[in-house]
């Protein structure tokens, strides 16, 4: 049984939702509102996020998919559609290569599958300042990438709240999720990805550029790839179109 906290709506085919580094389920409210009519939508938070507890002091992005196993292992609904953001599209990487039987098709928006050594210092930097000063010293940078200016000034409310979300996740299970998804290189493993694989890239994301997208999609034997105009938490700021997105995917192949 998962330790995780979940939650479940709709009816139909199990969908199960993973959400972004720093957020919680609530991340996915629009998408899975939109996609509840056709799916069992399942959501869960991340350990050390949201609701669920923190599951040892340092993890990798092995230990995030086997936590994601332990929760569709746990649905008993057979092989799932799997959809994540961010940290969950490495999470959805990991768990097809790992777990292959566990899922009928991934989705991986606004990821990566590797980092280069630029990039793993600026993890390893955001590391030290919330270690040293909380999860809130880097909330102003984290709101700057995740959404365009246009979404931070017309939905300021649901920026607020996602906010408060991440300054409410604790330094320490932040600091570890920042080290497993710094310390990624799942190049190889993707190669050995045999489900239908959407990727779905932000045109305005800087968080995670197109073009890591488009080295996904090179990696992953017949994936997919779509873009949505917007910034790193694109199923936040275009929920409907992200849904449909998804929606159009998973009717080609079940």
């Amino acid at each position: 049984m998962s330790k995780l906290h979940v939650v479940q709506q709709g009816q139909g085919p199990a969908l199960v939702l993973s959400h972004a580094l720093g957020c919680d389920l609530q991340m996915w409210d629009g998408v899975a509102q939109a996609l509840q009519d056709r799916f069992t939508v399942v959501r869960y938070d991340h350990r050390g996020h949201g609701r669920s507890p923190a599951i040892g002091e340092a993890f990798d992005m092995n230990d995030l998919a086997d936590d994601a196993a332990g929760v569709i292992e746990a649905l008993g609904q057979g092989p799932v559609h799997f959809v994540g953001l961010s940290m969950g599209g490495m999470t959805a990487q990991a768990l097809a290569a790992r777990h292959p039987a566990l899922v009928r098709s991934i989705t991986i928006a606004n990821s990566a599958s590797y980092y280069d050594e630029a990039a793993r210092a600026g993890w390893q930097a955001r590391i030290a300042t919330v270690r040293a000063q909380g999860v809130a010293a880097i909330a102003d940078g984290a709101m700057q990438r995740w959404f365009t200016p246009e979404f931070r000034a017309g939905q300021a409310a649901r920026v607020a709240a996602l906010r408060a979300g991440l300054e409410a996740t604790a330094a320490a299970p932040y600091a570890a999720a920042c080290a497993a998804v710094g310390g990624i290189d799942l190049r190889e493993s993707n190669r050995r990805i045999a489900c239908p694989t959407l990727v779905i890239a932000g045109s305005r994301d800087e968080a995670t550029p197109p073009s890591l997208s488009e080295d996904m999609q090179a990696q992953i034997p017949g994936a997919q790839l779509v873009s949505l105009p917007a910034a790193h938490l694109s199923a936040v700021e275009m929920p409907v179109e992200f849904a449909q997105l998804v929606s159009d995917f998973v009717a080609q192949i079940r």
